[in-house]
């Protein structure tokens, strides 16, 4: 699937590295080659010789080599390849990523690249959880970097948490979603996203606390897997993602005629926090007091309901009809409840009770009702649960 593909794989420092060596196998194997970049901390796991020795190629090592300088610089070694993968990657090479400091080989082909960038990070639990990788991830997102596990599990440091280098086998199915050749090649999906804003008058508007994080996320893990993604988003606080299609609503109904014109879709995933009730009687003109005491009386109408139309649509009805569900009590009974009553197939349950940070926050924890049942899943980056989930849709679609 990859044949004729140049990858750029800069290895990072941290034991995950020997995973690198059969990364390179495996992504020759597929057809790709590889050209490998080796950091100092990396050469303290693996050697110079066995990664030349896999890969077939020369290892790439400093950025005041004069020979290399004169053979391949680092701006054309950097733009030569169809798609630049770091694993492992350190909190530290995510640190300078992450705020543009180039001050090694591996650090200023990254800033110099016009490629896509994939990461597949590798570290202890603790520096996984820490506050500064978790802003450093977001900011990475945000730039489009694309992203594989980390995985939960037994660390190397005796620890066990989320950590681990993803598996070999799910690198390259993401370094194949990168370029295109993921298993949703071909398909299209939409996905909403956000709140709306519901005007009352042309300065003051009926909102929510989403942020959008989780349909950001979504749209972008769909996109890895090779998906054309139509992202119709309300006024969300997070930035959308690259690749994508982007449509930007404010309200309700805006949102419904968005999503009209973006069918058909094979699959369509609503995870927008769409309004129930509009203002129906919204003022023109800024509303002011007049000094009385007397309240403004405003009159409400119930939103076209988005989910629902599209799941009993008839001809043109996504083979996959996702809901979101946003509850703060008896959560999968209610959520049980909106899939029969919607008629959607399936519906991603999460409690955004008080004291939870769900809703605007970085996690999630959701159940999955399908007809099957329902499957809970457990608190994860919300970045996390789009990769689930979006490779439970990839195999639905398949």
């Amino acid at each position: 699937m990859l044949a004729g593909k140049r990858i750029l794989l800069i290895i990072g420092g941290g034991i995950a590295a020997y995973k690198a060596l059969d990364l390179i196998r495996r992504l020759k194997d597929a057809g790709a080659s590889v050209v490998p970049v080796l950091t100092r901390a990396g050469e303290e796991f693996v050697t110079p010789l066995s990664v030349s020795a896999l890969a077939g190629e020369k290892v790439y090592r400093d950025l005041f080599d004069l020979t290399d300088e004169a053979e391949m610089g680092h701006i054309q070694l950097s733009r030569a390849a169809d798609l630049v993968v770091v694993a492992p990657a350190t909190a530290d090479l995510m640190g300078k990523m992450a705020h543009g400091l180039a001050n090694d080989l591996a650090s200023t082909l990254l800033m110099a690249t016009d490629k896509r960038v994939l990461i597949a990070p590798a570290m202890n639990v603790r520096m996984w959880e820490h506050p500064a990788t978790r802003r450093n991830l977001g900011l990475l997102q945000g730039d489009g970097v694309l992203v594989v596990g980390p995985n939960e599990g037994a660390m190397a440091c005796g620890e066990f948490g989320p950590g681990r280098m993803a598996e070999v086998p799910e690198i390259v199915a993401a370094v194949e979603g990168a370029l295109g050749e993921g298993p949703l090649k071909g398909r299209h999906v939409l996905v909403t996203s956000g709140p709306t804003h519901e005007p009352i008058d042309p300065v003051r508007y009926i909102a929510n606390r989403s942020s959008g994080a989780q349909g950001t996320a979504l749209a972008a893990a769909l996109r890895d897997l090779g998906a054309g993604v139509t992202f119709v988003t309300g006024p969300a606080s997070v930035p959308p993602p690259a690749g994508v299609s982007v449509v930007r609503v404010e309200t309700a109904r805006e949102m419904a005629a968005a999503v009209e014109a973006a069918l058909p879709a094979e699959a369509a995933v609503f995870a927008a926090a769409v309004a129930d009730w509009r203002v129906a009687n919204a003022a023109g003109q800024k509303m002011k007091k007049d000094g009385t005491g007397a309240l403004p009386s405003l009159d409400f109408a119930e939103n076209p309901d988005i989910l629902a139309s599209v799941a009993r649509m008839g001809a043109g009805r996504p083979r996959l009809v996702v809901g979101f569900a946003a509850e703060t009590e008896n959560v999968e009974a209610h959520a049980t409840a909106k899939r029969a009553r919607k008629g959607c197939d399936w519906i991603v349950a999460n409690d955004v009770s008080p004291g939870t940070g769900i809703m605007g926050g970085a996690e999630n924890a959701v159940t999955l009702i399908t007809a099957e049942g329902a499957e809970a899943w457990p608190r994860l980056a919300k970045a996390e649960v789009a990769r689930r989930l979006a490779a439970r849709i990839a195999q639905a679609l398949a």
